[in-house]
């Protein structure tokens, strides 16, 4: 089944076409790759599905309904939650307070009833800090819980980043290069983690320059050249096919 389908998107910026015409269809359950050379487009084409840029031209849809990525309020609202390749945390509120954040926007209550402290507003933070140490201990950061956001080691502000993703609780998880700047024992433990967010029944959609973790964890990619899709299909066929080996790997290296 379908959870993300999209079709003929296409994005210029002045005479330059960073994205062009392309389409792809993100399956529930599995996480999905966009790779490709510096320059492809994929960050374009992350940023349009998430909503940061807009599309000149292309239709979406999420669970077979129209999803007009227009505003990141709607993008969230619709169930698409992201993180990005430069570390983006609450640096001087706690591990807890940014994961409560990210889960407050599913919340109903409004500003009145949480200043009157209102029984519903109570009963709702409550579930709020519930939710908030459920994804800190689901993600392994929960012993930093009290700690500042700055204080935390790269590795854990990374995880940090996908607890409070996750705790808007999104039928999407969009992963802007999640592995930048972690050593090879972090990537590992990064790649465990996904697998598993995969196998609870979330869907992944990310960017990723590390091939090798691309290859090992994601279901699915698709290889972008030039703002085009290059090619699709399994990690396998992927790594096999002629035109991704001449166009971005030269011919000399293997995936």
């Amino acid at each position: 089944m379908s959870l993300l389908t999209v079709n003929n998107m296409s994005k210029r910026f002045g005479g330059l076409t960073a994205v062009d015409n392309v389409s792809l269809s993100i399956n529930k359950g599995e996480i999905y790759g966009l790779i490709g050379p510096n320059g492809a487009g994929k960050t374009t084409c992350f940023n349009l599905i998430t909503g940061l840029y807009p599309a000149d031209s292309g239709e979406f849809a999420i669970a077979d309904k129209p999803y007009f990525p227009t505003q990141i309020e709607k993008v969230t609202a619709a169930g698409i939650a992201r993180t990005f390749q430069n570390v983006r945390l609450f640096n001087e509120m706690s591990v807890l307070e940014n994961v409560m954040v990210g889960r407050h926007v599913r919340t109903r209550n409004g500003l009145w009833a949480a200043l009157s402290r209102h029984k519903r507003a109570r009963e709702e933070e409550a579930q709020t800090l519930e939710q908030a140490w459920h994804w800190l201990e689901y993600t392994g950061i929960a012993k930093f819980a009290h700690y500042r956001a700055c204080d935390l080691a790269y590795g854990h502000q990374r995880r940090l980043e996908i607890a409070r993703a996750l705790a808007t609780d999104p039928l999407l998880l969009a992963l802007d290069e999640p592995a930048a700047g972690m050593n090879a024992a972090e990537k590992g433990t990064l790649g465990e983690l996904l697998i598993r967010i995969r196998d609870d029944g979330k869907t992944l959609l990310m960017i990723e320059h590390d091939v090798k973790l691309v290859m090992g964890i994601c279901d699915r990619l698709t290889v972008l050249d030039y703002g085009k899709t290059l090619a699709s299909g399994t990690p396998d066929s992927v790594r096999r096919d002629p035109a991704v080996i001449a166009a971005w790997l030269g011919g000399n290296a293997h995936v």
